[in-house]
């Protein structure tokens, strides 16, 4: 079994950039910055902020490339992808980027209220629980089912 799979929790370090392939496929690139803290051997506090290529297809492209913007917070789930090209001066380059097919914006969007915020679709969003009435099953011509008639 081989699995490929990236989870990131960081901030948009670069406007989006949307384009449309030939075909007419929406693609969207942007860099998300992620950080990494530890305490070294002196006790200080270290910080360092790695950067990945993130590359989204398709719908998720449209809503990134209208609702992200630099300074977002946002969450990933992905692939890694490594792609290779020859450059210009005959020397073959290479380029790991994340290929995203899942994405959680973490922060209000702008002109958020305290009561609330609105998500952007024009319809406020609760931070109160729902609560849901579930109809009660009855049994209709059909024959109840019985504990011992379950196989497991």
């Amino acid at each position: 079994m081989d699995l490929n799979r990236v989870t990131l929790i960081g901030r948009v370090a670069s406007d989006p950039e949307t384009r449309t392939t030939p075909q007419g496929t929406t693609v969207c690139s942007f860099r998300v910055a992620t950080n990494f803290s530890w305490t070294d051997q002196a006790g200080q506090k270290q910080e360092k902020a790695e950067f990945h290529q993130l590359v989204l297809w398709r719908k998720l492209a449209e809503i990134a490339g209208q609702y992200v913007k630099k300074g977002s917070k946002l969450f990933i789930e992905g692939r890694l992808q490594t792609r290779d090209w020859e450059g210009q001066d005959g020397i073959k380059r290479y380029r790991t980027e994340i290929i995203g097919d899942n994405m959680i914006m973490l922060d209000r969007p702008t002109g958020a209220s305290a009561g609330g915020f609105t998500s952007g679709f024009s319809q406020p969003v609760s931070t109160q629980p729902v609560k849901t009435e579930v109809p009660e099953m009855t049994s209709t011509d059909e024959e109840d089912i019985k504990v011992e008639d379950i196989p497991f």
